[in-house]
């Protein structure tokens, strides 16, 4: 093992190659205690107050006593039967509403069947409900078309079968909707359903599904194109970007097999509408080409290229204000607390109470008016007074500048004209946490797919997200909404496409939805 000899070093240069290692230990600690945290801690970023009232499970020294007096209470009869909601339908608890099938079985009484059942007389009947689940669900539909002769000219004709969705498939509009539905919402990966479909004894090769899987999904992008257009149409628009591999490397110096980092880029418009465009990169290119016919507010993280971006854009007589999330910038100060734990704090406290400006405004659902001059009475002083806490801060001597507070003291000074933007708009919102909340399908779908194995496939999976989140944030069934958009989209007319978004739809065709051929002939049973 070779070692170093430091003799030949001066005092100071010993000095400075001691306190280079302790930064350098001091870093590594750092990253250390971050690792640990994501794999054992706490994940959570909600502040948690202390209750001074709320005595520790292990003080010691403390005995509970039991209250010196006590009061009679009046007798009262517990009665037998659970307190039920209106909601309750049963006596059970069970709640569920008409559309879910119900099987009646009759289970007769042994009293009137044997020999002494002249003995007996039925007086009423009573109903237990469980819930109960078939194995697989799927169903083969057998349309039985009639031939026809005509007597006089012995013309054979035949009753056409009705019109699917995707042509010459004998996939049905039920099963197609079923299996994006499971993807996008449920992120049931199409191997695993390929599983339950050969254990349910239907035999279909995995090609085959995503075959049907992309037909279906090229349907529906002229509807997630019109609703990305009217995305861009918002005075504020929330964008940010979140990873998926797609696609093998190619190409020398690479290795063979290995995925592509690959990105999704959701915007969260004014109508609660997500858009998930993809790109190959996180390059400012695909922001720029995406923000081309935007105007308004664009709230962000601390990203760089937003930034560069939003100057080019505006350079080409474009309004764009860009505004930065408070919660990204929180989270530096919230890394920073093990090692300026009183320091980190302040600041932490200060954020909180901007928090609870926000939570009152939502609390006493404001207009745009009050939101304004309450922000500017109780919230803008509060932010001067933070940046003014912050700028002292930076001119501390003792803080080394790659220390976790000093990295996070940084990031507030960068970004102050961003982060006070909030203050002069009523409309916008403090931070992205809405947009985290909807890209969050894409990282619980990676967990269980992994990656998607083509660009193409990523791209497709961005359509048709849009279109499953957005039905989610507006209230919509995703399953009902792709049986009748998947039926209707052959009907409607080119030009009002917009109508098929999940925002309008609900309006205009939520109440009388397309049903499939197999809800169809259910209802027909049910009559």
């Amino acid at each position: 093992m070779k070692t170093r000899s430091i003799s030949h070093l001066s005092p100071s240069e010993i000095e400075a190659a001691f306190a280079h290692q302790a930064d350098e230990i001091a870093q590594l600690k750092q990253q250390l205690d971050w690792l640990k945290r994501q794999l054992f801690g706490r994940k959570s970023e909600k502040v948690l107050a202390d209750n001074p009232a709320q005595s520790s499970l292990f003080d010691e020294g403390e005995t509970l006593t039991l209250p010196a007096e006590t009061k009679p209470v009046k007798a009262h009869t517990r009665s037998s039967q659970k307190q039920r909601r209106d909601s309750d339908v049963n006596d059970e608890g069970l709640r569920f509403d008409e559309t879910v099938p119900q099987q009646i079985i009759d289970i007769p009484a042994p009293e009137l069947q044997g020999a002494d059942a002249d003995q007996y007389e039925l007086v009423d009947t009573k109903e237990t409900c469980r819930l109960a689940q078939q194995p697989g669900s799927y169903v083969v539909l057998r349309f039985r078309r009639q031939v026809v002769r005509h007597k006089t000219t012995q013309t054979i004709k035949e009753t056409p079968a009705p019109t699917n969705v995707l042509e010459g498939c004998y996939c049905d509009v039920s099963l197609l909707a079923g299996l994006m539905v499971d993807k996008a919402v449920y992120h049931l990966p199409l191997h695993r359903q390929h599983q339950r479909m050969l254990d349910s004894g239907i035999t279909l090769s995995r090609a085959t599904l995503i075959n049907w899987i992309q037909k279906g999904i090229e349907l529906l992008r002229p509807i997630a194109k019109a609703q990305w257009q009217h995305i861009l149409q918002s005075k504020i628009l929330a964008m940010d970007e979140v990873p998926i591999k797609a696609g093998r490397t190619k190409g020398a110096g690479r290795k063979p097999g290995h995925m592509k980092q690959t990105y999704f880029w959701p915007l969260y418009g004014d109508s609660d509408e997500v858009a998930f465009t993809w790109s190959n990169s996180r390059g400012m290119l695909h922001a720029q080409a995406q923000l081309q016919d935007f105007t308004g507010t664009l709230l962000t993280d601390g990203y760089a290229a937003y930034t560069k971006t939003v100057a080019q854009i505006n350079q080409q007589e474009q309004q764009i204000v860009h505004a930065a999330c408070w919660v990204h910038m929180r989270r530096g100060f919230e890394k920073a607390l093990d090692s300026e734990p009183h320091t980190a704090q302040q600041a932490l406290d200060i954020i909180a109470t901007l928090y609870r400006h926000e939570k009152h405004i939502r609390h006493k659902q404001l207009d745009l008016a009050d939101i304004h001059a309450y922000r500017q009475q109780h919230s803008e002083p509060l932010v001067t007074d933070f940046f003014r806490w912050v700028y002292q801060q930076r001119q501390r001597t003792d803080l080394l500048p790659k220390s976790p507070f000093a990295k996070a003291l940084h990031y507030a000074h960068e970004r102050e004209s961003q982060l006070k933007v909030f203050l002069g708009n009523p409309a916008l919102p403090m931070d992205t946490n809405h947009l985290e909340r909807a890209l969050r399908v894409i990282p619980m779908g990676r967990k269980n797919y992994l990656f998607c194995w083509s660009e193409l496939g990523a791209e497709q999976l961005g359509i048709l997200q849009s279109l499953m989140v957005t039905c989610r944030l507006q209230g919509v069934n995703p399953y009902h909404y792709l049986v009748d958009v998947l039926q209707r989209v052959a009907l409607h007319p080119a030009k009002n496409v917009l109508d098929l978004t999940p925002r309008v739809w609900k309006d205009k065709f939520a109440d009388t939805p397309l049903a499939s051929d197999a809800q169809q002939h259910r209802n027909q049973a049910r009559l």
